[in-house]
Protein backbone atom coordinates (compact mmCIF):
# COMPACT_ATOMS: atom_id res chain seq x y z
CA UNK A 1 0.00 0.00 0.00
CA UNK A 2 1.80 3.59 -0.90
CA UNK A 3 0.11 4.80 2.58
CA UNK A 4 2.05 2.81 4.18
CA UNK A 5 5.16 5.14 2.09
CA UNK A 6 3.68 8.49 1.98
CA UNK A 7 5.37 11.22 3.87
CA UNK A 8 8.43 8.67 4.42
CA UNK A 9 12.20 8.85 4.40
CA UNK A 10 13.86 5.65 1.85
CA UNK A 11 16.07 4.83 5.23
CA UNK A 12 12.74 4.36 7.58
CA UNK A 13 12.43 1.22 8.74
CA UNK A 14 8.99 0.41 7.66
CA UNK A 15 10.00 1.49 3.93
CA UNK A 16 13.19 -0.99 4.21
CA UNK A 17 10.12 -4.00 5.55
CA UNK A 18 7.86 -3.05 2.58
CA UNK A 19 10.63 -3.41 -0.11
CA UNK A 20 10.27 -7.08 0.20
CA UNK A 21 6.70 -7.03 0.02
CA UNK A 22 5.81 -5.00 -2.78
CA UNK A 23 5.75 -6.30 -6.61
CA UNK A 24 6.91 -2.91 -7.67
CA UNK A 25 10.37 -1.15 -7.08
CA UNK A 26 10.39 2.11 -3.74
CA UNK A 27 13.61 3.94 -4.97
CA UNK A 28 15.25 6.79 -2.96
CA UNK A 29 14.28 10.34 -4.42
CA UNK A 30 16.89 13.05 -4.67
CA UNK A 31 15.05 14.44 -1.33
CA UNK A 32 15.49 11.28 0.03
CA UNK A 33 11.86 10.47 0.31
CA UNK A 34 10.50 7.14 -0.22
CA UNK A 35 9.26 7.04 -4.02
CA UNK A 36 8.15 4.35 -6.13
CA UNK A 37 9.21 3.05 -9.55
CA UNK A 38 7.24 1.78 -12.25
CA UNK A 39 7.56 0.42 -15.80
CA UNK A 40 10.98 3.11 -15.31
CA UNK A 41 9.07 5.80 -14.10
CA UNK A 42 9.57 7.37 -10.80
CA UNK A 43 6.86 8.87 -8.93
CA UNK A 44 6.40 10.32 -5.47
CA UNK A 45 3.74 8.43 -3.11
CA UNK A 46 1.74 11.78 -3.16
CA UNK A 47 1.08 11.87 -6.84
CA UNK A 48 0.02 7.70 -7.17
CA UNK A 49 -2.57 9.09 -4.09
CA UNK A 50 -3.92 11.96 -5.75
CA UNK A 51 -4.72 9.94 -8.66
CA UNK A 52 -6.90 7.19 -6.29
CA UNK A 53 -8.30 10.90 -4.90
CA UNK A 54 -8.98 12.35 -8.72
CA UNK A 55 -10.96 9.16 -9.38
CA UNK A 56 -12.73 9.49 -5.84
CA UNK A 57 -13.49 13.07 -6.94
CA UNK A 58 -14.98 12.19 -10.75
CA UNK A 59 -17.22 9.31 -8.92
CA UNK A 60 -18.31 11.93 -6.54
CA UNK A 61 -18.75 14.24 -9.12
CA UNK A 62 -20.79 11.30 -11.45
CA UNK A 63 -23.03 10.73 -8.18
CA UNK A 64 -23.95 14.72 -7.33
CA UNK A 65 -24.02 15.62 -11.51
CA UNK A 66 -22.23 18.89 -9.82
CA UNK A 67 -18.54 19.53 -9.63
CA UNK A 68 -16.67 18.64 -6.37
CA UNK A 69 -14.03 21.62 -5.30
CA UNK A 70 -13.70 20.76 -1.82
CA UNK A 71 -12.80 17.47 0.30
CA UNK A 72 -11.78 16.84 4.11
CA UNK A 73 -9.55 13.68 4.19
CA UNK A 74 -8.95 11.29 6.26
CA UNK A 75 -5.34 9.93 7.64
CA UNK A 76 -4.51 7.14 10.48
CA UNK A 77 -4.21 8.70 13.59
CA UNK A 78 -0.40 7.51 13.80
CA UNK A 79 0.33 9.55 10.75
CA UNK A 80 2.95 12.11 11.69
CA UNK A 81 3.30 16.00 10.38
CA UNK A 82 4.97 15.22 7.21
CA UNK A 83 2.30 12.34 6.20
CA UNK A 84 -0.56 14.60 6.95
CA UNK A 85 1.16 17.05 4.78
CA UNK A 86 1.79 14.48 1.94
CA UNK A 87 -2.00 13.49 2.09
CA UNK A 88 -2.72 17.22 1.70
CA UNK A 89 -0.74 17.78 -1.00
CA UNK A 90 -2.29 14.82 -2.91
CA UNK A 91 -5.48 16.46 -2.07
CA UNK A 92 -4.01 19.45 -3.89
CA UNK A 93 -2.45 17.71 -6.51
CA UNK A 94 -5.93 16.08 -7.14
CA UNK A 95 -7.61 19.60 -7.77
CA UNK A 96 -9.30 19.39 -4.47
CA UNK A 97 -9.30 22.49 -1.58
CA UNK A 98 -8.58 19.98 1.34
CA UNK A 99 -10.20 21.85 4.15
CA UNK A 100 -9.06 19.55 6.96
CA UNK A 101 -7.64 16.21 7.31
CA UNK A 102 -9.18 14.58 10.04
CA UNK A 103 -7.97 11.22 11.57
CA UNK A 104 -10.02 8.00 10.61
CA UNK A 105 -11.00 6.59 14.31
CA UNK A 106 -12.44 9.99 14.09
CA UNK A 107 -14.38 9.84 10.95
CA UNK A 108 -15.47 6.38 11.69
CA UNK A 109 -17.10 7.82 15.13
CA UNK A 110 -18.78 10.36 13.11
CA UNK A 111 -20.03 8.39 10.58
CA UNK A 112 -21.83 5.70 13.42
CA UNK A 113 -23.52 8.99 14.84
CA UNK A 114 -21.24 9.08 18.14
CA UNK A 115 -21.40 12.70 17.41
CA UNK A 116 -25.78 12.36 18.12
CA UNK A 117 -25.48 10.96 21.42
CA UNK A 118 -25.33 13.16 24.51
CA UNK A 119 -23.02 12.96 27.09
CA UNK A 120 -19.42 12.43 27.50
CA UNK A 121 -18.07 8.96 26.36
CA UNK A 122 -14.73 6.67 25.60
CA UNK A 123 -14.89 5.14 22.31
CA UNK A 124 -12.67 2.20 20.86
CA UNK A 125 -12.69 2.58 17.32
CA UNK A 126 -10.73 -1.10 15.19
CA UNK A 127 -9.32 -0.58 11.74
CA UNK A 128 -8.91 -3.56 9.61
CA UNK A 129 -7.84 -1.92 6.72
CA UNK A 130 -5.76 -2.76 3.31
CA UNK A 131 -2.42 -2.55 4.98
CA UNK A 132 -2.98 -1.77 9.01
CA UNK A 133 -4.94 -3.21 11.75
CA UNK A 134 -5.28 -0.49 14.14
CA UNK A 135 -7.20 0.04 17.28
CA UNK A 136 -7.74 4.25 18.88
CA UNK A 137 -9.28 5.22 21.55
CA UNK A 138 -11.32 7.97 20.84
CA UNK A 139 -12.91 11.07 24.15
CA UNK A 140 -16.01 12.33 22.85
CA UNK A 141 -16.85 15.57 24.69
CA UNK A 142 -19.98 17.23 24.95
CA UNK A 143 -18.74 21.43 25.93
CA UNK A 144 -21.63 23.45 25.58
CA UNK A 145 -23.92 21.53 22.87
CA UNK A 146 -20.84 20.44 20.84
CA UNK A 147 -18.93 17.43 20.61
CA UNK A 148 -15.18 17.85 20.95
CA UNK A 149 -13.35 14.69 19.26
CA UNK A 150 -9.47 13.43 20.37
CA UNK A 151 -7.63 10.78 20.19
CA UNK A 152 -6.31 9.83 23.04
CA UNK A 153 -4.22 6.38 22.19
CA UNK A 154 -3.72 4.78 19.09
CA UNK A 155 -1.60 1.39 18.57
CA UNK A 156 -1.85 -0.91 15.85
CA UNK A 157 0.77 -2.59 13.13
CA UNK A 158 1.34 -1.42 10.03
CA UNK A 159 1.98 -4.80 8.51
CA UNK A 160 -1.19 -6.48 9.04
CA UNK A 161 -3.74 -5.47 6.61
CA UNK A 162 -5.67 -7.27 3.62
CA UNK A 163 -2.62 -7.09 1.37
CA UNK A 164 -0.58 -8.79 4.05
CA UNK A 165 -3.41 -11.46 4.78
CA UNK A 166 -3.06 -11.83 0.56
CA UNK A 167 0.88 -12.07 0.27
CA UNK A 168 1.00 -15.06 3.01
CA UNK A 169 -2.14 -16.97 1.30
CA UNK A 170 -0.21 -16.21 -2.12
CA UNK A 171 3.48 -17.23 0.11
CA UNK A 172 1.08 -20.85 1.04
CA UNK A 173 0.03 -21.27 -2.25
CA UNK A 174 3.41 -20.87 -3.90
CA UNK A 175 4.80 -23.52 -1.29
CA UNK A 176 2.60 -25.85 -1.53
CA UNK A 177 2.49 -26.09 -5.43
CA UNK A 178 6.68 -25.98 -5.06
CA UNK A 179 6.34 -28.74 -2.42
CA UNK A 180 4.03 -30.74 -4.79
CA UNK A 181 5.36 -29.95 -8.32
CA UNK A 182 9.01 -28.92 -7.89
CA UNK A 183 7.97 -25.19 -9.91
CA UNK A 184 8.88 -22.37 -7.77
CA UNK A 185 6.45 -19.77 -9.17
CA UNK A 186 8.61 -16.95 -7.24
CA UNK A 187 10.57 -17.30 -10.47
CA UNK A 188 7.09 -15.88 -12.64
CA UNK A 189 6.24 -12.23 -11.92
CA UNK A 190 2.96 -13.55 -14.36
CA UNK A 191 2.38 -16.59 -12.12
CA UNK A 192 2.40 -14.13 -8.92
CA UNK A 193 0.44 -11.90 -10.76
CA UNK A 194 -2.36 -13.64 -11.30
CA UNK A 195 -1.95 -15.75 -7.86
CA UNK A 196 -2.98 -11.99 -6.40
CA UNK A 197 -5.42 -11.37 -8.35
Amino acid sequence: AVKRLIGRRFDDSVVSKDKDMVPYKIVKADNGDAWVEVSGKKMAPPEISAKVLQKMKKTAEDYLGAEVTEAVITVPAYFNDSQRQATKDAGRIAGLDVKRIINEPTAAALAYGMDKQRGDQKVAVYDLGGGTFDISIIEIAEIEGEHQFEVLSTNGDTFLGGEDFDLRIIDHLVESFKKEQGVDLRNDPLALQRLKE
